[in-house]
């Protein structure tokens, strides 16, 4: 893979130290993973969701408006963009950090063209505020992401290695995928990504790998095509 779209749940990056919504150790920790493989020279885009900080889904089901609420979600993007950003900087990795919400004292304005050429000149593109738009999820922005700066592939680094048929860390017998059909994902509803993700990525031939990001090592195997985690195609 020469150009990828690494998407990370906004989970990955917190819980870990108490009332901590964000862990700049465990930003340490990713960083040193996309280091890996940005010194290999691999162009990469990253996008990471706000779940951390604040569920939109949570204040719509209390009442706020759900534009609003997906608005608020937006802004928690960025504070994650804007962390790991920071951990990839301090450690010799370039970045650019750019926002679908415009907010010009933090961030560029998301310019497809921009963040290919950014990413060309071996620049970490990260890409806080979803679409920019209420009612879709950083899956979607993600799958969006990577059609645009045309990506060999969608990463989705979690803190689980791979696709269950039910949840692995409630059913013991949990089987996990190596393989799966788009269509497979849809009619399983297996919450790999929603669904509009999955089908923007069905439509347009988009790889997807679900893997474990914290395993140290793995998204180097991801790069180098070996059999790590789940893949959806």
């Amino acid at each position: 893979m020469n150009r990828v779209l690494l998407k990370i749940s906004g989970e990955s990056l917190g819980g870990a130290q108490k009332d901590a919504a964000l862990d700049p150790a465990l930003a340490g920790i990713l960083a040193t993973q996309i280091k890996e493989i940005h010194d290999c020279g691999v162009e990469i885009g990253i996008v990471i969701g706000g779940g951390n900080i604040l569920r939109g889904a949570l204040f719509a089901d209390a009442g706020t408006n759900r534009a609003t609420a997906d608005q608020m979600g937006m802004l928690a993007t960025v504070i994650n963009v804007l962390a790991l950003g920071d951990a990839l900087d301090r450690i010799g990795v370039e970045t650019r950090v750019c926002s679908a919400v415009e907010m010009n004292t933090v961030a560029e304005p998301f310019i497809r063209r921009r963040a290919m050429r950014h990413m060309e000149k071996g620049r970490v593109v990260l890409m806080g505020g979803g679409t920019g738009n209420p009612y879709f999820t950083t899956d979607t922005a993600a799958a969006l992401r990577a059609m645009e700066i045309g990506a060999d592939a969608l990463l989705k680094g979690t803190k689980v290695d791979g696709v269950y048929d039910k949840d692995p860390a409630v059913h013991s017998d949990a089987k996990r995928f190596e393989t799966l059909a788009y269509s497979e994902v849809i009619e399983r509803d297996l919450k790999v990504m929603d669904a509009t993700a999955i089908t923007l990525c069905m439509e347009n031939r988009m790889p997807i790998v679900v893997f474990d990001l914290f395993v140290p090592g793995n998204l180097a195997r991801v790069i180098r095509g070996e059999a790590v985690g789940t893949r959806v195609g």
